[in-house]
């Protein structure tokens, strides 16, 4: 099959090759509004079903011997239906002929690079996405799906108190194309167009707390109730687990959500199964997860392999976006039976207790990493049996701060923190 990317500017904005497909083709698929701009021009139109990916498997079978052409808005590989159709048949069966994407019509509109320029859609996906984007100095593109879109981007504007200029870009590259331009301020955004581009440009300006981009929060960005792996010994430990886009993490004892939220932030498509037997704490990985890394969490639940997209799924950039997160309360070792298989596994909580650690072990596929730290002289011991058994690397982190002590300074020692870190044994065949 063909899939044809096709712009505002309807069949005149349309290269000969994509014309000919389309004049060639039995049926042609796609959503109203692509179809609407090829009427007369085509044999036969259907339009998709709302179970997108389903409808993209079974084409082989629902539309055998017959020459299929998709419409897709734009680009159809940038977050359009070429890449659910590449992944459901193949990239062999799929031809690709594409329009300029609505991203590069607004650069063009805009006069920003397109590699200066961080894109987020909101289209399935939580507008809490965007947060972690917002800071000074930034150009975000955020594609969105809803009228009021652009009030609502506006609305996490304010919140983080920046001053910033949002353009409204709507039909982009057609006869109805409207450019709109708003002053960050305390009036709503007027509604718009579904489906249009909010360009955000935030004025230079102090760094806020929680803007940066390696492992190594301060303390004092998370909600907590103290029970938190704290800045330096969490550098440490998400070097140590070495988050990869697409892998997937359990947090097991997750405390305030510190080592979840900074995994989620290392890569849009990192996700996490957090599982913590406290609900006041799960409330505060929540919290943490949707303002420091944009990611809303799933409902809290007990265990079940369809909780989270399959890692094959996320690592080729599905949805899988709106199901980063997954909150499980309860306690280890018992719920973690039947959750997807993890990449890493960090124990923070609980390593002392019987069965955990095996039952950690035993979800590593090779090449997973497990990494887990003690404070107390008891769960240590059980690190220093596990390195005895099962080598690895333990070390020791001692942490000091310079602290006031009258009229003079001197360094405090925080609790020290005893880290075992061991990779799962790969095939050596």
């Amino acid at each position: 099959m063909t899939v044809v990317g096709i712009g505002e500017d309807g069949w005149d904005g349309l290269a000969d090759a994509a014309r000919e497909a389309l004049a060639g083709a039995d049926v042609v698929l796609g959503g109203a509004r692509q179809l609407a701009l090829v009427a007369g021009r085509v044999r036969a139109t259907e339009a998709w079903p709302r179970d997108l990916a389903a409808a993209a498997a079974a084409l082989p079978d629902t539309h055998a011997g017959r020459r299929l052409v998709v419409l897709a808005s734009g680009d159809p590989m940038h977050y359009g239906v070429g890449g659910t159709l590449t992944r459901a048949l193949g990239p062999s069966r799929v031809r690709v002929l594409p329009a300029p994407s609505s991203i590069s019509l607004a650069c063009a509109r805009l006069g920003w690079p397109v590699e200066e320029v961080t894109v987020v859609s909101t289209l399935g996906r939580p507008y809490a996405a965007i947060g972690p984007e917002l800071r000074a100095d930034a150009r975000v593109l955020v594609l969105t799906g809803d009228e009021d879109g652009a009030d609502r981007v506006h609305r996490l504007v304010t919140e983080r108190n920046l001053a910033a200029e949002l353009t409204v870009l709507e039909r982009l590259g057609g006869p109805h194309e409207r450019v709109h331009v708003h002053q960050a301020g305390p009036a709503a955004l007027p509604r718009h167009d579904r489906l249009a581009i909010v360009a955000v440009r935030c004025a230079p300006g102090e760094r806020r707390a929680g803007a940066g981009q390696v492992p190594g929060l301060p303390d004092e960005t998370f909600t907590t109730d103290g029970v938190l792996t704290k800045q330096e010994v969490r550098a440490i430990t998400l070097a140590a687990l070495a988050p990869a886009p697409g892998e997937l993490l359990w947090d097991v004892g997750a405390g305030s959500g510190g080592i979840t939220t900074e995994w989620l932030r290392a890569d849009r498509r990192c996700r996490v199964v957090a599982i913590e037997p406290r609900a006041d704490r799960a409330a505060h990985v929540r919290a943490n997860a949707e303002r420091l890394a944009g990611v809303v969490a799933s409902p809290a639940g007990p265990a079940g392999p369809a909780a989270m997209p399959a890692a094959a799924g996320a690592r080729a950039g599905s949805g899988a976006a709106a199901g980063r997160l997954r909150l499980v309360e309860g306690r280890a070792p018992d719920v973690l039976a039947g959750l997807p298989t993890p990449d890493a596994v960090f124990v923070g909580g609980g390593a002392s207790i019987p069965g955990v650690i095996d039952a950690c072990l035993a979800a590593l596929p090779p090449g997973g990493r497990l990494v887990v730290n003690a404070v107390t002289i008891e769960t240590e011991a059980v690190l220093v049996d596990w390195h005895r058994r099962a080598g690895g690397r333990l070390r020791r982190i001692a942490i000091s701060h310079a602290e006031p002590v009258g009229s003079f300074t001197a360094f405090r020692s925080a609790l020290p923190v005893t880290q075992w870190v061991h990779t799962a044994p790969t095939d050596s065949r």
